[in-house]
């Protein structure tokens, strides 16, 4: 807990068994809530998040990043969490930054924080592919051009949100793939949240997830799109759901498509 604010940190997981007790023990004593959210893996990932006492949620098939985030926030609002910190369990982002970035909005200075891998310029040291870097850069810059903000990049799955970012995104209209993270964040910007940025060392190595060249173009693709719509909207072009206020938001009932599982020992 921080400034009377419940800290929340969720982990969407797929295959994950390798790296996630390493990610969960480097987490820090404040966090008060701890979600895994198994998007249907076929290893032993859901048997190391009970060993380690982690409250875990099952998808009952491989639905995407992007709907496994929508339960991981669902089920961190229905615990009473007022800041929701999301760290990916394959250890790619050090955990140790939660601190930091929660902070930040339980204090009430930003809304959003990313923790980013450009600034302080040790992605590539960290082993970044050269090519995700230099996309990296040119989708950032374009949406910059047309989000009319300036983040160091938009594109890291290093994320912590407050409750009211939570509750009032229509985040059910969103993809259930990766491009949910960027439709996100371009809905932060368009209803005016506030959102700052830490420096974030990053790594990769074999065990870290890591979408191959063909789900990037995919993925780049959706961010011209997302980018595209959200200038549209702006200037009053177009009616996309996922920035209307009517938007589908998350709803505390838990939907049919998942189950909550025992909370087994503790850390």
């Amino acid at each position: 807990m921080i400034n009377g604010k419940r800290i929340a940190v969720v982990l969407p997981a797929y295959n994950a068994e390798k790296t996630l007790e390493a990610t969960v023990r480097d987490l820090p004593d404040l966090v008060d809530i701890r979600i895994l959210v198994d998007d249907h893996s076929s290893d032993r990932t859901l048997e190391v998040a009970h060993r380690i006492g982690l409250q875990s949620f099952v998808h009952d098939r491989n639905y995407g990043y992007g709907r496994n985030q929508q339960t991981c926030y669902r089920e961190a609002l229905a615990a009473g969490a007022d800041v929701v910190i999301m760290v990916h369990p394959d250890y790619q982002y050090t955990p140790l930054l939660t601190t930091a970035m929660a902070s930040m909005i339980a204090y009430g200075v930003y809304d959003v924080v990313l923790g980013s891998r450009i600034i302080g310029g040790t992605a590539l040291r960290g082993g970044m592919p050269l090519y995700k870097y230099v996309s990296n850069r040119l989708l950032t810059a374009f949406e910059n051009l047309f989000l009319r903000v300036k983040l160091s990049e938009y594109h890291t799955g290093y994320r912590a949100f407050s409750r009211e970012v939570l509750t009032r995104l229509p985040l059910r209209e969103n993809s259930d793939d990766f491009v949910f993270d960027n439709q996100m964040l371009a809905q932060c910007v368009y209803f005016g949240f506030r959102i700052g940025e830490v420096s974030c060392p990053t790594k990769y190595f074999e065990e870290a997830s890591s979408i191959n060249f063909r789900r990037s173009v995919q993925y780049g693709l959706g961010v011209l799109g997302t980018t595209l719509q959200f200038a549209l909207q702006r200037a009053h072009l177009s009616n996309s759901r996922i920035f209307s206020d009517s938007g589908k938001k998350l709803e505390v009932s838990v939907p049919t498509y998942y189950s909550g599982l025992s909370q087994q020992s503790g850390r």
